[in-house]
């Protein structure tokens, strides 16, 4: 009993600290991972075994780790290497991609393509923000898309305030449709055993069929808006596309090694090469290709990143340890009364508020174990909690400026260059296009699966 009060304590403080941003969040995961192991299993439970085993050292020995026949063996608990190692991968690769001038030549193109037209350019730079999101970190997607887009609206003379917050919603909702699209995603995919491929047929399905109402729903927004403000201006002082890149080979090399990255993850669960695999493989042929820049892209990983979810893991592994999280289970269990839709909706409209407030990541990892349990104690179909949890983290999270980090960039590079969205002018435009789209998931999840 004590073991419990003192995990929950740890947890609730660590939320409390990473919601006040007075600590950098990574040093507060850290702090509480190394409180839950000194505390709640050394001193509490004198159960060494339980900090071996959440701190997950040996899995990276074995060879299951590096290859597997079903997907489902990927399944891991306590820290998740997998998931830190792959995510390190795609920050290597990234990074290699906006040094070699990819994302703004892609931008300039598209807006090239479109003839520079304010409406063409947010409906265009909606969808690639969604399809790039699909494989790339959101943050980084918002971080290029946002730069671009402040640079066109200066040349054309309209705000880039409306593209900039309809490409954030876009890039959380893309970020939804794959595995390797948002965090809370890798998590649950690396965690319960599930592929590139499941994602992509289930919540993409989901995350597409919701784009189409979402680009509608902006448009009637903002038309008026940009159509009113633009000013087509000089076509001779447009930038070209091709002045992006700075090196053709370069340019061409981390195309290429993004098509294999992006192959390799919607054929592992054929060729049996796991996340971890593909994302050390990528990142060690990024460096390779990158010679003499190679510690630069090196350093410009993030750490901070990495280093909290390694504590993240520790403390909700201890909450897995204590019984905590199959009380959550059994508490929604009992409120849903073995009520199957009932409960897929209480799962997707408590992580969609949760995550609006708090950070998704964190919320999605401790929501595992309990739809693991809950799937064990009622039969449902662990797939389908999945699928739910995956949809309302990454979807609740666009409501606000806080709820997800691509949010937080989306704005700082709008008010860096005197453009600042306030919570209400962000909640007024973006809090009912999350709804909007929570509701079209949830029918999607009813019809396609009840």
């Amino acid at each position: 009993m004590i073991a419990q009060i003192l995990a929950v304590t740890i947890f609730v403080v660590m939320f409390a600290l990473i919601v006040s941003e007075k600590i950098e969040r990574q040093w507060v995961s850290l702090g509480c991972g190394a409180l839950m192991m000194i505390v709640v299993f050394g001193i509490c439970m004198h159960d060494g075994r339980a900090i071996w085993d959440t701190c997950n050292l040996a899995e990276m020995t074995g060879s299951h780790f590096w290859y597997v026949k079903d997907a489902a063996e990927e399944a891991s608990s306590g820290v998740n290497w997998a998931t830190i190692l792959f995510i390190a991968g795609m920050m290597i690769m990234v990074e290699g991609m906006g040094k070699s001038g990819f994302f703004r030549w892609l931008c300039l193109r598209i807006a090239k393509a479109v003839k520079y037209k304010a409406v063409p350019i947010l409906l265009s730079f909606m969808i690639i923000s969604f399809v790039l999101a699909m494989f790339i970190d959101s943050i980084t997607v918002i971080l290029f898309l946002a730069a671009v887009t402040v640079e066109l609206a200066q040349l054309l003379k309209f705000s880039p305030v409306p593209v900039i917050l309809a490409e954030v919603f876009c890039a959380n909702l893309g970020g939804s449709a794959t595995m390797c699209g948002d965090p809370p995603n890798i998590i649950i995919g690396t965690s319960l055993g599930y592929s590139f491929g499941d994602f992509i047929t289930n919540t993409g399905v989901i995350a597409v069929m919701a784009l189409a109402a979402v680009i509608l729903y902006f448009y009637f927004c903002f038309r008026n808006e940009l159509v009113q403000e633009a000013d087509p201006g000089d076509a001779a002082s447009y930038p070209e596309p091709s002045s992006a890149i700075h090196s053709k080979r370069a340019f061409f090399t981390s195309c290429v090694i993004f098509a294999i990255a992006v192959v390799l993850l919607v054929t592992h669960a054929m060729t049996g090469l796991t996340v971890a695999t593909i994302g050390v493989g990528i990142a060690i042929l990024t460096l390779i290709t990158a010679g003499k820049d190679a510690l630069e892209l090196i350093k410009k990983v993030d750490y901070k990143t990495l280093l909290f979810f390694i504590g993240l893991f520790v403390v909700v592994g201890g909450l897995e340890r204590t019984g905590i999280l199959e009380l959550i289970a059994s508490l929604i269990e009992k409120i849903s009364g073995n009520n199957a839709k009932l409960m897929i909706a209480i799962i997707l409209w408590i992580s969609a508020i949760a995550s609006a407030f708090v950070d998704n990541i964190p919320f999605a990892a401790t929501m595992i174990p309990v739809i693991n349990s809950l799937s064990a104690a009622t039969g449902m179909d662990l797939s389908i909690l999945a699928w739910t949890l995956a949809v309302g983290t990454d979807i609740g999270g666009s409501a606000t400026p806080i709820g997800a980090s691509a949010n937080v960039v989306g704005i700082s590079i709008a008010s860096q260059n005197g453009h600042m969205i306030g919570w209400g002018k962000y909640c007024k435009y973006l809090a009912p296009a999350t709804l909007i789209v929570l509701v079209i998931s949830l029918i999607e999840i009813y019809i396609r699966y009840f």
